[in-house]
This record gives structure tokens, sequence and C-alpha cells, in this order.
């Protein structure tokens, strides 16, 4: 009898301590308190690691890691490649590759049928009138008295990784954007975040909006002081290497390619030439100098706002805009390229060495994607007796509106031609009782008579369209029906409309959705993956890592293979 009394005494004593959770110590710094949630079964906190860095490299092809491998270094791309996680086929999964849907899927895992950002531009049929992806007449500059910091990221419709962040720390941890671009800060950055911060090319500073804060942190501040910009515009853009190093380039005088302001040819050295009446600090976006300046407003960043320092994890948001200017003016195969991808190199081995010493080597996580890649320039690939040309900008608007009033008479019928889409006046066609069907079949055998058209489509009824699975998904995909258009120009893979020079992106083909995906630090395998992926899977495998839930629109799947 004694004995089955102590039995039950046993019993009901590791019954009530099993009933009694442990409590984890609080720490009396507000950023540093761990949630009894966020727990390990040992008690142990859940380990994250210190700071996510998030880098865009504006009109970043896939192919360019591997044409350029050779000459960098083993600081920079390839310390992601070779000790990181490489998503070798990874791809854009809808049809408007531009830089702000771009920045706005990789970091909110969504499509633009979901977040609303179709384009950097886009006709809002409740506004009646085109609005740019980051405008908000509602919020003002803050750092200078110009208009150019009246931006938000109110347009975009859902939440990113940052914004996720922020939830699961109760606000604690800090999120920061940074890019020479407004769209490229902003958008990535999110609607939570601390800060975003972009270029100003009127007076050479990083402004931000009234959307974040009522006035500029002090760092900012004091970096904007240090007048980088005015030292920069002073030199010039000397090669890095010998001329004859660049074999991965075409000569250095090619008739496509564009020139600097000032500049009667497109050769090195360039020189900065300031033009009257313009912007003063224009010419350095499109300039290796763009990047360094973006460079060093990161590392001013991370030593102001203790990124990664704070007991929680933070995120830097960082988009290298550069790139983006060169390639438009210069093409894909063109020394200017080439020459800004090594530079850059130098600029990302100086980063990651940074984050090493404040962060911690081994405590940190980043990944890097591209916004869009880029078409071979149509001269260039002439060269090989490769099927490319130019459209001029009128050819399809002109030849739609003159068909519409033959048929119908005269009359707005089509609102505007923008992103390869033709945006028809509905009330109008209500008002007429006609079909948008019966529109689109008249437009269609109009277009497809043209030089360079290849389909055109109608966004309403994707389901009819005889296109591989693929490409229908990507029209699927970037449809939002009071900011898209209702028919889609589809133009010959290589074909460009109104650019003889530079390249430029924006279709559904190969060369403008297969970009990079790296992952490197903290939590990652490394390893490679050659299956299909997409860039809605990068926020939701960053999300994975973190173990916070993914943003509000992701429709990706993480990438588990890159995942420790």
């Amino acid at each position: 009898m004694r004995l089955l009394t102590f039995l039950g005494w046993i019993l009901t004593t590791v019954t009530v301590f099993a009933q009694t959770p442990s409590q984890p110590k609080r720490s009396t710094s507000p950023r540093k308190v761990i949630s009894p949630a966020a727990a390990n079964a040992d008690g142990q906190p859940l380990k994250r690691p210190k700071l996510v860095v998030g880098i865009v490299v504006d009109q970043m092809r896939y192919d360019y890691l591997y044409r350029y491998y050779d000459k960098f270094g083993k600081g920079g791309f390839r310390r992601m490649m070779d000790e990181g996680f490489n998503a070798r086929n990874n791809h854009y999964h809808y049809a408007a590759t531009y830089t702000g849907p771009g920045h706005a899927a990789i970091y909110t895992g969504s499509a633009p049928a979901l977040n609303g950002i179709v384009g950097n531009d886009f006709y809002d049929r409740n506004l009646g009138r085109m609005v740019y992806c980051a405008e908000d007449t509602s919020v003002n500059t803050v750092g200078n008295t110009g208009t150019a910091g009246k931006m938000s990221p109110r347009n975009m419709l859902v939440t990113t990784i940052g914004d996720q962040l922020k939830l699961a720390t109760d606000g604690r941890s800090k999120v920061v954007g940074i890019a020479l671009k407004d769209r490229g800060a902003i958008l990535p950055a999110g609607h939570a975040a601390n800060g975003a911060y972009w270029f100003d090319s009127k007076d050479g500073k990083f402004i931000s909006s009234t959307f974040y804060q009522k006035e500029l942190p002090r760092w900012v501040q004091e970096f904007n002081d240090r007048k980088l910009p005015e030292t920069y515009i002073g030199q010039k853009w000397e090669l890095l290497l010998p001329l004859d190093q660049y074999t991965e380039s075409t000569v250095d005088d090619e008739a496509y390619e564009a020139t600097l302001p000032g500049e009667s040819k497109s050769v090195f050295p360039h020189e900065f030439v300031v033009q009257a009446g313009s912007s003063k600090y224009e010419v350095l976006r499109t300039s290796p100098y763009g990047d360094q300046l973006t460079k060093e407003f990161a590392l001013a960043a991370l030593k102001g706002e203790k990124l990664g320092q704070s007991g929680v994890t933070d995120m830097l948001c960082v988009s290298f805009s550069s790139p983006d200017y060169i390639g438009h003016a210069f093409g894909t195969h063109a020394i200017e390229t080439e020459d800004n991808y090594l530079r850059l190199d130098r600029q990302l081995t100086e980063l990651f060495t940074q984050l090493d010493a404040t962060v911690g080597k081994g405590e940190w996580l980043a990944f890097l994607s591209a916004d869009h890649g880029a078409a071979d320039v149509p001269g260039f690939s002439q060269q090989y007796r490769i099927p490319a040309d130019v459209k001029s900008y009128g050819e399809v608007s002109d030849a739609v509106k003159a068909a519409l009033e033959k048929a119908y008479g005269p009359g707005k019928w089509m609102l505007t031609y923008f992103n390869q889409q033709i945006y028809l006046n509905h009330p109008l066609l209500v008002e007429k009782k006609i079909a948008i069907q019966e529109v689109y079949e008249l437009i269609s055998s109009v277009l497809l008579k043209q030089r360079g058209v290849v389909n055109v489509i109608n966004l309403h009824n994707l389901h009819a369209e005889s296109l591989p699975d693929i490409q229908t998904n990507l029209f699927r995909n970037v449809y939002f029906p009071n900011r898209s258009g209702d028919i889609y120009v589809m133009q010959q893979a290589g074909w460009f409309e109104g650019r003889n020079r530079g390249t430029t992106h924006g279709t559904v083909y190969n060369y403008d959705t297969h970009v990079p995906f790296l992952l490197y630090g903290w939590g990652v395998r490394p390893g490679q993956t050659f299956r299909r992926t997409h860039i809605h899977d990068i926020a939701p495998t960053i999300t994975a890592l973190l173990g916070v839930l993914e943003p509000s629109g992701c429709i990706g799947d993480p990438v588990g293979e890159g995942i420790r």
C-alpha cells in the first residue's frame, strides 16, 4: 500500500512539472526580447541569421555569371556561386520583365496579377490616367525641396519579406531599402520598412519620403555631406584592365552603342560632361560610379542603423541600378558592360568583407537576383545572321487607331498602347454595344500582317490562345484587370520597338526571363539545381530559412535543396 502511494505521488509530481512551461529569460532591451513561441524544444531561442541582405542587380542576365566568371575575383559573385547555392534555371513567371514588377516579385513572391505592379508605368482605369509604380501624391520629399521623394509602396498591394519579418518580430527588426532608382529601393523594402533611400540626380543626395519619416537620419545627412557624386563626376571612366583583355566583348566602337552626354563616339575613356539645364549628376547612373555610390551608401546604412547587431534579424535591401543604365546605352556585349560587371564584383567583395567584420562571418544570409534580363542588340545579332530588327513606336498604335476608326467611326477607341499592351476604352465600347472579342479579332487581323508581330493575344480569353503552356501562364500571371491592357502584341524574338542603340527588355523570351538566383551564408546548403525555379520562389525560400510566414500574395515554393 505504501509503495502504491509513493508511486502515485511521483506520477502526480511529474505530471505537474510536465504541464508547467519553461519561461525563457527576457532581456531588458526592447529589440532583444524573445517570445516563448520562438524557442526550440530544449528552451533555447530559435536560431536566425543576424542580417538578411537582398541584392538585385538591375538587368543582369543569367549568362553573365559565366561569361565573366574567369575574370571575377573570389570574394564577390564567385563567393556566392562557389560557396553558396545556385539555382541555375531560374526564370520570371510573368510577361512584364521590367524593373518595378521585378523588384516587387522578388520580395513578395507574388505576381503582377496579385501585387498590382504590372509595369514601371501603367494605365489605371479607376484613376483614368497613367500611373508610375511608386508614385504617391499624398507624401512629400525628405532630404531636399524637390518632388523626387513623392513616392511610397502604396501601389503594391501585398507584403514583402521585410514586412513579414517586421510582423514576426513585432516591429523590432529593422528593414532598409537602398538604390539609385526610387522603385529599386521602395518596392523591396515594403510597407513597414524603417526607411527607403534613393538618389536624386539634381543635387547628388540620397533622399526619402514622408511615408517613412519626417527627416533624414543623421547618418544619411552625414553621408550626403561627403559629396561623393561631386568627386566622381570630376573623374573619368577608365578601363579596369588593358583593352585587349576584354575578350568577352565586341570592339570598343560599335554603331549600335549610344554615347554619353557630350561625347561624339562611344569609346573609352568616358568623360562626364554636364549638359545645361539637365540634372547635374544624372550621367553617373550610366557608369560604375553609380554602383560605387550605392555600395558606399549601403556600408553607411550598415553602420548607421547598426544592422545585424541588436539581437533580432534585420534586413538590408540593395539594388544596383547602373547595370541597367549601361545596358540600355551600350548593349549586352559591350566593353562598358563587361567593365562594369568586373567593377561590381569588386563592390560586392567590399560589401561582403564588411559584413563579415561587422555582423560576423556565417551570421548573415544573402541572396542575389535580377529584376529582368536583356536582349542582344539587333545590330549585334544581325552580324551572326540571327533574326532581329527594330520597329518604330508608332507602327502598332497608329495601325490600331486607324483600323478602329475605319470600322467604328471617329472616337477614342484606344486609350493607350504601352508595355506591348493595347488599352481599349471600355465605356465607349459598352455605349456602342461592341464586344471586346470583336475588337480583338479586328486588331489581330491588322497587326498579324505587320513585320515582327508573331501573335496578338486577348488577355480576357487566354484559354482560347494557342500558346505553349509556359507562355500562357506568363500572360495569366501579369493580368490585373484595372491596370492591365486588353490585348498583348507579341513581338518576334530579338525585335525591339523604337530603340536603335543599346538594349532593352520586357518580353516573354528567355533572354529576359532567365536571371540569377544565388543563396549564400547562414542556413544555406552549398550546391546547385538545374530544375526550373521561378522568381516567386525566392521570397518563400528566405522566409522558410527565417521561420516566418511567407508574404501575403506569395505563390511560390521554397527551393528546399538550398536550405541546410
